[in-house]
Order: C-alpha cells, then sequence, then structure tokens
C-alpha cells in the first residue's frame, strides 16, 4: 500500500489509515528515562478525536488561531491534526524563539489557546518565553511540557469521548507559518489544506514512498521544510515516524528509527562529515575506498555508523550543500538529493531525482510548478503550494507575488538547457565594497571548503574587500589548544584562502580569514531554526573589530 488515494486534507489521510491499519504503529517518541511510547493510527485518530472534541467544547471563535510552542514530538503532530479536526487554524511557534517575538507571534496572529509542548530551558528559549504568555490565554500542556498547573493532553483524552472529526475543505486556511524572521518582524505565511497536501501527491510522481518506510523527525516542525518532507508524507503515505529524545541521544534516536528516508540541512549534513573525517581522515579514506572489495565493506561501515545504512534517499535543502560533500556522500552508496522550496510555497518547488540528480542544482521544477527567471536574474515560482498570502500584511503580499501569480523568491539563480536550476545566491545578500563593486557572498562561500571547518559566512559590505569568517568544528576547535595544530591550521587555511581567491574576480578576492572564536547557534541569534547563517545578524556582532582586521594585514587571523 503506497498512498491515500484521493484524501483531500491530511485529517482524510489519518482517518485511512486508522481504519485500513489500524494496528500498525505511526508515531514512537522517546522520552528522557529511556523509555518509549508506541502509537498506533487507530489511537492517532482517537486522541485526535478526543482533543478535538474538547477545543470545540471550548466554544472558541469559529476558525480560531491556536499556537503550538515546543520541541518536536508525536503529540505535536497530533495537536495540530487536533486543531484542524475541530475546525480551527494552527500556528506552530518555535522553540528558540526568544521572548520578544514569541510575545509579537501570539498578539499578532490573536492566538486563543496554546497548545504547549516540550520544553525544558535547556537548549531552547522556555526560560524567556515563559514570562510573556498572557495570564489569560488558555494553554493545554502535551507531554514533557514544562507547565504543570493546566489541562494537560492525558487528562483531557481520558475524561473526553471522541466526536467524528471535521472535514475542511481543500481552499479553508489551515496554518500560519511565522518566518524565521531573518531580518525584521517575522511574516505569517497563510496555507490552506490543499496546498500543505499537494506536497505530498507531487512526490508521489518522483520519490518510491510507502507504508513501510520509516522516518525521524528532529529539525523544527514549525518550519514548513519538516512539516512537508515529514509530517505531511507521514501522513499521505502511512510513514511511521520516530522522534528524536535529545541532541546527546541523537545516534541512538536514529539508530532507533533506522530510517530509510531522511532530510536534513546543510549544517547537519556537513557535521556528519566532520565527524568521519575526525575518525577516518580524508587520505585515508580516499586509499580504502580505492582497494576493490574492501571499499564497499568500508562505506557500509561508515553509513551504518551514521545510521543511515538503511536510507534508499536523503535529502538535503534550506541553503547551499558545497558539491564535494554532496559528491561524498553519493560515493558512500546514498543517494544525497538536494531540493528547494520556500515557506511561501510550503517547501514545493524543485528537486533532483533519484537517478537523474546534477551535483550542484537543486534539480527540475516538481510536478505543476513553473518557474523562470525574472529581473535582476531573481528566481520565480508558481507552485500548487503557494500560500494564499501574508496574515494582515496585504502590502507585502502584492510585493512578493507577481501580477501572474509568480512568487519572488528572493534567490538568484541559473537555469541550464535541461531546465535544472542552479541558486547562485540571496539578491538581499549582494553587498558593495567601498570601491562600489558588488560581491555575491554564497558561491565564494561553497568554494571555501576544509575537512575541519563547519561553516564559512562572506563579509565586508562598505570595506576595501571582502573577508571570510570561518568557524572551526567542535573537535578541531578542542584541537587548537595545541599550538602545533594550531599553526598547521594556519597554514592549511592560508592555502585554502589562495585557492578561493584564484578563482575569484578581483574585486571579489579575500583579503583575509577570521577564525572566529564563538561557535554560531540558534540560541545567540547567528543561526535561523533551520540553521542557516543570519548574514546581517553575524556581521553586526563582528562590526567594530573589522577595521583592526584589516590593520593587522594578515591572511589569517584568530579571534
Amino acid at each position: 500500500m503506497n498512498a491515500v488515494t484521493t484524501p483531500s486534507t491530511s485529517l482524510d489521510c489519518l482517518e485511512y489509515w486508522a481504519s485500513t491499519t489500524p494496528d500498525k504503529i505511526y508515531l514512537t517518541q522517546p522520552f528522557p528515562d529511556g523509555s518509549t511510547q508506541e502509537i498506533t493510527w487507530k489511537q492517532a485518530a482517537d486522541e485526535v478525536g478526543r482533543m478535538s472534541a474538547y477545543l470545540r467544547s471550548l466554544a472558541l471563535p469559529e476558525r480560531s488561531n491556536i499556537a503550538i510552542l515546543g520541541k518536536n514530538s508525536a503529540h505535536w503532530i497530533l495537536a495540530d491534526l487536533a486543531i484542524w479536526a475541530a475546525g480551527h487554524v494552527s500556528v506552530p511557534m518555535y522553540p528558540t524563539l526568544n521572548g520578544e517575538t514569541a510575545a509579537y507571534i501570539l498578539e499578532h496572529s490573536d492566538a486563543k489557546l496554546l497548545f504547549l509542548g516540550k520544553l525544558d530551558g535547556k537548549v531552547d528559549s522556555w526560560n524567556d518565553v515563559k514570562n510573556v504568555i498572557p495570564d489569560d490565554l488558555p494553554i493545554v500542556s502535551l507531554p514533557m511540557s514544562p507547565r504543570d498547573d493546566t489541562p494537560t493532553w492525558g487528562d483531557v483524552i481520558a475524561s473526553t469521548q471522541p466526536q467524528p472529526l471535521h472535514h475542511p475543505k481543500p481552499d479553508d486556511l489551515a496554518t500560519i507559518v511565522y518566518t524565521s524572521g531573518s531580518t525584521g518582524r517575522p511574516k505569517g505565511v497563510m496555507h490552506n489544506f490543499g496546498a500543505i497536501l499537494s506536497v505530498a501527491s507531487g512526490l508521489k510522481e518522483l520519490f518510491p514512498v510507502n507504508n513501510e518506510d520509516r522516518m525521524l523527525s528532529y529539525l523544527p516542525l514549525a518550519h514548513v521544510a519538516e512539516r512537508a518532507a515529514v509530517e505531511t508524507l507521514s501522513l499521505f503515505f502511512g510513514v511511521h515516524l520516530f522522534f528524536a529524545n535529545s541532541l546527546d541521544t541523537f545516534q541512538e534516536d536514529l539508530q532507533r528509527a533506522r530510517p530509510t528516508l531522511f532530510f536534513s540541512v546543510p549544517r547537519l549534513w556537513t557535521k556528519f562529515y566532520l565527524a568521519i573525517n575526525e575518525k577516518l581522515p580524508p587520505k585515508k579514506q580516499k586509499l580504502l575506498f580505492n582497494i576493490p572489495l574492501l571499499n564497499r565493506v568500508v562505506k557500509k561501515k561508515v553509513l551504518t555508523q551514521l545510521g543511515l545504512n538503511h536510507c534508499r534517499a536523503a535529502l538535503t535543502g534550506a541553503a547551499p550543500l558545497p558539491p564535494e560533500i554532496i559528491a561524498w556522500y553519493r560515493n558512500l552508496g546514498l543517494e544525497l538529493l538536494e531540493v528547494y522550496g520556500m515557506s511561501e510555497n510550503f517547501g514545493y518547488s524543485h528537486a533532483n531525482r533519484p537517478g537523474e540528480a546534477k551535483v550542484g542544482t537543486v534539480g527540475v521544477p516538481n510536478p505543476g510548478v513553473e518557474q523562470r527567471i525574472g529581473e535582476g536574474g531573481e528566481v520565480q515560482v508558481r507552485s500548487p503550494g503557494q500560500m494564499i498570502g501574508y496574515f494582515k500584511n496585504p502590502e507585502k503580499t502584492k510585493e512578493d507575488l507577481t501580477d501572474d501569480g509568480f512568487l519572488k523568491t528572493g534567490d538568484m539563480g541559473e537555469v541550464d538547457a535541461s531546465g535544472y536550476l542552479r541558486i547562485t545566491g540571496r539578491v538581499k545578500d549582494l553587498f558593495k565594497t567601498s570601491k562600489g563593486k558588488y560581491v555575491v557572498p554564497v558561491p565564494i562561500e561553497n568554494r571555501f571548503n576544509h575537512p575541519k571547518l563547519e561553516v564559512v559566512c562572506i563579509a565586508g559590505a562598505n570595506q576595501p574587500q571582502p573577508f571570510a569568517l570561518v568557524l572551526l568544528s567542535d573537535d578541531a576547535r578542542a584541537e587548537m589548544q595545541s599550538p602545533e595544530a594550531k599553526a598547521a591550521m594556519n597554514q592549511e587555511l592560508g592555502d585554502v584562502l589562495k585557492q578561493v581567491n584564484a578563482r575569484c574576480e578581483p574585486h571579489e578576492t579575500l583579503a583575509f580569514a577570521v577564525v572566529v572564536r564563538e561557535p554560531w547557534t540558534m540560541e545567540n541569534g547567528m543561526l535561523t531554526p533551520t540553521m542557516k547563517i543570519k548574514r546581517n545578524v553575524i556581521e553586526s556582532h563582528y562590526a567594530d573589530r573589522m577595521d583592526g582586521w584589516y590593520a593587522e594585514r594578515k591572511s589569517v587571523i584568530w579571534e
């Protein structure tokens, strides 16, 4: 059984699997004490029916906006479904939001209730956010919620009889997804049920997915990428969905799931790659990979260590991943496919297809998607997953959509003769040097590669020449306590700088590379929830040090 045949919404999918495979496990949730909970399709539908009945009993205004705040969990998805089953609209919130932004979203969205999920104040922003939740906002606590003074999911389920699910129409508003807000206030992207389901129905033509597949959910469900690639796909295809407990147990969680399909972002693909390089240096890899018979054993062992030895296809998106790293995974035997999408089209735009991938591109348009290159080289897309518009912001909606309905993506790109799209940078990422020359940072960042570098940011607006800010991997930073290791790294980075500059136009030549001391994280505001760099935040953070760096006249500078 491959997929629901003719669903109109994700709720139709839930009911289909609950009736055809009631006892099959849908959700597997680990807990901090080491225990796990398994929820069948029948149980999932029953709990959604009970919680939706409870929500209706509250007599909230019709189609109320209901927020969900918490890390990924089985009950995050059940809460999303219960909101829809009660005829309301879900408003997901990132667990790393600062208090000011969380307060803004709750107020701007007119949230009438909050589902409060898995948070602990350690690697999330609960300690900041708990102070801005309005006292009069009703709360339902999901398992692992930090609050014990509210109605809980378990109590509500135990005391409420299920009711038939509300069946929304495909054109009804389903969710308001607030963008991560890399600049300014986050925007509320409105999606209807039809747009959400278009992702799965279109993907059915690209990937052979079925209800025997397994996936691990760990990227924020508040972002459309995880909502589309994991939540929606699991409901449409009947996929068994596993969750991660914490960063410390991630490898254990991955081994439990043994995913057959895996979606991640470049920052994490790079972390996996660096971790293997630490244990098996690139020179040794090259030697072992070239020995007949032994190479297959070694490659399989590497994939097993990553927990991806059962994976048939893996996806990467949200930001560019250097072609060298994609090629490394593909050489291991993992078909890593770059995909492309935005919050505004529910992630449904472009994908490389199995057996037809072009490394360095984001693939060709998905079924039903149209592409073109607009003014200034900007990629424009018209997709079945396109947003209704921005909540309470018709001016911005009009600004971001063309008169004939194409989304202005803000990305610059090129389309080759076969229709494959290559993203070359962000329109807003372009900056001018003091000489008045434009620099496009992303292609330079993608060329600045070293086995111990985790991420690179090219900066230098209004400076004589651009420069590179580079962040070493965790293991590499620890190694730099040794003077000998630091001296070797200094030399290697200098060599990388020369290689990168050899391919740059004179005005793009990097003046130097700075090895930064402080990691860039979601918690300190340097990364978005999908781990893309917040270029403006990073540049602002180091602004007062730039003049001093230029004055040093060194090719490699250690902060």
